[in-house]
């Protein structure tokens, strides 16, 4: 006679990602889950509470002061949940991880494992799951369904003095366009109408796998993907920019008329020692160009004020640059001294209270211009993605503005009735400095 086993069935811990830094991250991130689901194992996103048998796995940012600190002290916050046994593990990987290894774990010891950018396999087998080939593309997405951020490359082969992307990220890597098309068919198949394409350099994209740049190329296979309506392109480099890809955007109705190229400044004093590959002219007639070839797109750039040697006379130039050019969006940062980059033999000179006050006084150009830039769109009707409901209103985006950095556009409730994840046209009815307010018409 058969006994039957009176033993419970063993039950992995749940995973905990907690994802910090940019979107690149969260796409690493989300690639994780997605095996960790895929053998079986419980697994959650920045859950509100924690069990006791957690395995916390934090993703972490290494690329500026403030990033590093907060990803330190995301370590520090669940090592003394460990201590307390409030969790079971704690798994450190991404870019800090990559970067400051052996410094890190000398410091905070009660840390189960660390890993790099690269290591996804053997953490994977750190929680007692093996990397499913099979799974390729596949990923359990963090943001809202409608909407994934589409990773085509990792790495960076650019020169930049300040940037210490490819000591964490290495070499420029392109993902073959048909696992490209692969993954934009399953995410579409799951519901996502929106692919941001995102890399450390979208442009560059193809040179190492096809021995020429493809991303127009890419995109229009990616354009022929059913269910796909919006196409942004995020993080294109102004050295080597390939103008095809403005052709695409103006042959196929979903690719947005967008494009996310950080600049970084204008001075050429500054250009030649961030070794840009660029001049302030030649920055000039491109982005000319761009607007030539794509006259309503929409462009955003990022800049850095207090490099090393950034005189008075170097920032009113960009001021007065940015004043001129009116970009559509723009971000703006101060200066940050990075051990093993190119600008560390530099004296980091400026001091931090006048790098801050230039990043204001360059916002706050920006914040005018943008209102005005607003204005126009009142009386025009706009496509609009309706990506979640927020008190009152409900929230959504035009193609001119990508998740969480952009412009929105705000519906009332009372007044509108829309899904999230649906497309609605919209009646601008008033406009702020960063925010659209209008009605849905049929």
């Amino acid at each position: 006679m058969k006994v039957k086993s009176t033993k419970s069935p063993i039950i992995k811990p749940r995973v905990n990602v907690v994802t910090l830094g940019c979107s690149k991250n969260t796409y690493d991130s989300e690639v994780l889950m997605g095996q960790l689901k895929g053998n079986q194992i419980d697994v959650v996103h920045e859950a509100d509470r924690v069990q006791e048998n957690d395995i916390i796995v934090i993703n972490t940012c290494g690329f500026i002061d403030n990033a590093k600190q907060e990803s330190i002290d995301t370590i520090l916050q669940f090592s003394e949940l460990k201590e307390q046994g409030k969790v079971g593990k704690v798994i450190v990987t991404g870019c800090l991880s990559e970067r400051y290894t052996p410094e890190l774990s000398a410091e905070i010891t009660n840390v189960d494992a660390w890993f790099g950018t690269n290591d996804l396999q053997n953490l994977l087998t750190s929680v007692g799951a093996n990397y499913k080939y099979e799974l390729l593309g596949e990923r359990l997405l963090t943001t809202p369904s409608h909407f994934a951020y589409f990773k085509i490359a990792e790495g960076c082969n650019r020169p930049c003095s300040f940037c210490a992307i490819p000591l964490m990220r290495g070499k420029h890597l392109s993902k073959p366009i048909e696992e490209l098309v692969k993954e934009a068919k399953h995410l579409a198949k799951n519901g996502t109408k929106e692919l941001i394409l995102i890399a450390q350099d979208l442009t560059y994209y193809g040179l190492d796998l096809y021995n020429e740049r493809k991303l127009a190329d890419l995109m229009r296979h990616l354009s022929d993907v059913d269910g796909i309506e919006w196409i942004r392109l995020q993080y294109a480099y102004p050295s080597g920019f390939p103008m095809d890809i403005l052709d695409v955007m103006n042959e196929r109705s979903n690719i947005c008329n967008y494009l996310d190229m950080p600049l970084q400044h204008i001075s050429d004093n500054m250009l030649k020692s961030m070794r840009r590959g660029t001049t302030k002219q030649k920055t000039i007639d491109l982005v000319n160009q761009i607007r030539d070839k794509v006259p309503d797109i929409a462009m955003r750039t990022t800049l850095i004020c207090g490099y090393p040697g950034e005189t008075q006379q170097d920032f009113e130039e960009m001021l007065n640059w940015v004043e001129e050019t009116k970009f559509d969006r723009l971000g703006c940062f101060t200066y940050s001294h990075e051990e093993k980059t190119h600008a560390y033999d530099l004296i980091d000179d400026v001091p931090q209270e006048v790098k801050e006050e230039r990043v204001e006084a360059i916002m706050e150009v920006q914040q005018g211009i943008s209102f005005d830039l607003n204005q126009q769109k009142v009386g025009n009707t706009y496509k609009v993605l309706i990506d979640k409901k927020e008190g009152d209103y409900f929230v959504g985006r035009t193609q001119f503005d990508s998740p969480e950095v952009d412009n929105e556009v705000l519906l009332h409730a009372a007044d509108n009735y829309a899904t999230t994840g649906s497309f609605v046209q919209v009646k601008i009815d008033r406009a702020e400095d960063f925010d659209l307010y209008g009605t849905i018409v049929k």
